[in-house]
């Protein structure tokens, strides 16, 4: 997935008290934030199984997912603030826009592993890397980066909050910008690429649908644009300066997905390509064909302290959003409401914590380390475009119930872009039930089975639980109730 930073639109109940205005922005910057908070190599091998077709596979959900998403979500942070429970609650309802930040939450628990699984393949490439394919040791990695993850986040430490924005230059653009240069140079050389170069393998190859499964990843890959969208009002002249910064972020973001992925595909057969650990495959080869082996351990140090910090920043954030709209609404139970002494939601991150552990037990369990990194990436996704469902259809239901509100931005022919960005999420999530060509040996029930039972028990059955069962005591509980890390 993309790099996750701390989501810029979490809710703050007391936001509107504070009339002060924001800092002005320049729409550059803007854009910037926008890629920073978006970019990442970790989905690189994913699209580097398609060569040259990897350029299509990144546009095409550009056009009709990246795009729609950051100028429908700029409106709405523009005309109102508290992110995307605000936007689902006003546009739609309060109990649909708990699901909306449910589920904004509810993806991470699945993200986790998958990330988990991307860093624990870079360090088995400074061990041992036949430990990247090794199931056990995957597993053992999750659960002991995680929980130490847990304790670091539950100490309340404010200086870990700057890590993930050092990700883009340590962990993106850095190892990103050396792989493609050893990659032109290896290619200059005369070398061939290990995937086909010409114009024939500009679209990816048909053979049903699922030859183009992997595209849902990016979708996953391209989620967070509502993050910075809160940033809208901070432009002097949203209207012309916000299209215009997301456009250019949008180039950013391309290059830095393709052109590493086509690097990979370079120097890496698609028919060796591991999901978890192709970055570091493609290091490895370039670096050997170099005679710089020694640089393998420092690349993989780059990716995994960006990654690292990435978690760590994303482990307090969502899960606060969900706790202060809790808080207020009373939607989840006051064990969950509790604060530590830090004032950090330590209880939600222990129960996270234990589904996490046991969610990493199936990398253990399943053979293929690959085939359980995609499925748990392709839940992800699913659970997380319910966002937008939800955010598309609340947009255009604000547009028509409240047209005077005021917003600082108004996207163009929102309609259009609405219904756009919704087909196509729903397409997404209808492809997502197929089992990728590369993983056509399993059993499709069992897939569709285990991608559908994630997304019903995650997406939809836990928050229904919760609204069903939510007595007017939790608010009261923990509105009234003094906590020991409130003031903190």
């Amino acid at each position: 997935m993309a790099s996750m930073d701390v989501p810029a639109d979490l809710p703050k109940p007391r936001a509107e008290a504070r009339p002060v205005a924001p800092p002005t922005l320049t729409w550059v910057t803007l854009a910037l934030m926008t890629t920073a908070s978006v970019a990442s190599l970790r989905a690189a091998p994913t699209m580097a199984v398609y060569g040259l077709a990897c350029v299509f596979l990144y546009l095409v959900p550009a056009i009709v997912f990246l795009l729609p998403t950051a100028l429908v979500s700029a409106e709405l942070a523009s005309g109102w603030s508290g992110g995307v429970y605000r936007w689902v609650a006003e546009g739609l309802s309060k109990p649909l826009g708990f699901l909306a930040v449910w589920c904004q939450f509810a993806m991470t628990i699945f993200y986790y592993p998958s990330l988990l699984a991307f860093v624990a393949s870079t360090i088995a490439f400074v061990i041992d890397p036949s430990l990247a394919s090794n199931g056990v040791y995957t597993a053992i990695v999750i659960m002991v980066l995680y929980w130490t993850g847990v304790w670091v986040s539950s100490r309340g430490t404010k200086a870990l909050a700057g890590l993930s924005s050092w990700g883009l230059i340590i962990g993106t653009l850095v190892p990103g910008t050396i792989l493609v240069v050893l990659g032109m140079i290896f290619l200059g050389q005369g070398n061939p690429s290990a995937a086909p170069m010409d114009s024939s393998h500009l679209l990816p190859q048909w053979t049903g649908l699922a030859s183009l499964v992997l595209i849902v990843n990016n979708f996953l890959s391209y989620s967070g644009m509502e993050m910075n969208a809160v940033h809208v009002s901070s432009l002097k002249n949203p209207a012309k300066e916000y299209p215009k910064s997301m456009f250019l972020a949008m180039g950013l973001v391309l290059l830095i997905f393709i052109l590493p992925a086509l690097a990979i595909s370079w120097v890496v057969p698609a028919d060796q390509l591991s999901l978890t650990a192709g970055v570091m495959q493609a290091f490895d080869a370039f670096f050997s064909y170099f005679n710089v082996g020694w640089m393998t351990p420092i690349a993989a140090i780059m990716l995994i302290s960006a990654s690292l910090g990435g978690m760590l920043t994303w482990l307090a954030g969502p899960s606060k959003g969900l706790l202060e709209i809790s808080r207020s609404e009373g939607y989840l139970p006051p064990f969950l409401q509790k604060l530590n002494k830090f004032g950090i939601q330590q209880n939600i991150l222990v129960t996270q914590g234990i589904v996490t552990s046991v969610i990493a037990l199936g990398y253990a369990l399943i053979p293929n380390v690959s085939s359980v990194y995609w499925i748990f990436s392709t839940i992800t996704t699913q659970v997380y475009l319910i966002v937008y469902l939800l955010m598309f259809v609340a947009a255009m239901r604000l547009r028509k119930l409240k047209p005077d509100h005021p917003r600082g931005y108004r996207a163009p022919a929102l309609g259009l872009i609405c219904s756009v960005g919704l087909l196509s999420s729903l397409a997404a999530m209808f492809i997502g039930f197929v089992p990728p060509s590369q993983f056509g040996s399993g059993s499709v029930w069992s897939y569709i089975l285990i991608v559908g039972g994630g997304l019903v028990i995650l997406g939809l059955l836990i928050p229904w639980t919760f609204l069903k069962l939510r007595k007017p005591s939790w608010r009261t509980a923990a509105a009234d109730a003094p906590h020991e890390g409130d003031a903190a």
